[in-house]
């Protein structure tokens, strides 16, 4: 063994490097009584202030300051995306949304879309919320049949409004 080994249980940290924490709100002794840091009136020196998200101090906040560009509808349904070439990868004559999924080709949750790239001999079923026409078409030459199926309300972005009572 070292004989400086034996130091480390002794170790203390330099004279000044430990301070003592501010105690606010203690009195005027302290020297951070009366308003406790928080300086004069306003919405920072109240209790229970929370500056909402984006607040510049009451300039012009940067979300309105910059142009907006193009349109989002709010009811849009985003669909994944699949390819026709992407059924080459799947072993099996069945594919519907777990198998994809499964496969990794569509990641995430959401309706499926079959797009039209790529070429496929085999026949398969698949299920599928949306096809395009020449995906249908290359499927259906091939032997395969599609199946539709109908989309959940979450995914359509239908909101449910409240329940009325019927009047009897």
């Amino acid at each position: 063994m070292d004989k400086d080994f034996g130091e480390l249980g002794r170790l203390k940290p330099a004279a000044g490097a430990i301070k003592k924490p501010k105690r606010i709100g203690r009195g005027r002794g302290s020297g951070h009584g009366d308003t406790a840091t928080r300086g004069h009136k306003g919405a920072q020196s109240r209790s229970g202030y929370k500056r909402r998200r984006g607040f510049e101090g009451g300039q012009m906040p940067l979300q309105r300051r910059v142009p907006k560009r193009g349109f989002r509808p709010y009811g849009r349904t985003e669909y994944r995306e699949m390819k026709v070439a992407d059924l080459t990868r799947i072993p099996g004559d069945v594919v519907d949304p777990v198998v994809v999924r499964a496969a990794r080709i569509v990641k995430g949750g959401g309706p499926i879309v079959l797009l039209c790239e790529g070429e496929i001999a085999r026949p398969v079923k698949v299920s599928v919320h949306r096809v395009t026409a020449s995906a249908r078409q290359k499927i259906e030459s091939a032997g395969g049949t599609i199946e539709l199926l109908p989309l959940d309300p979450v995914d359509r972005r239908v909101k449910k409004g409240p329940k009325l009572k019927k009047k009897v």
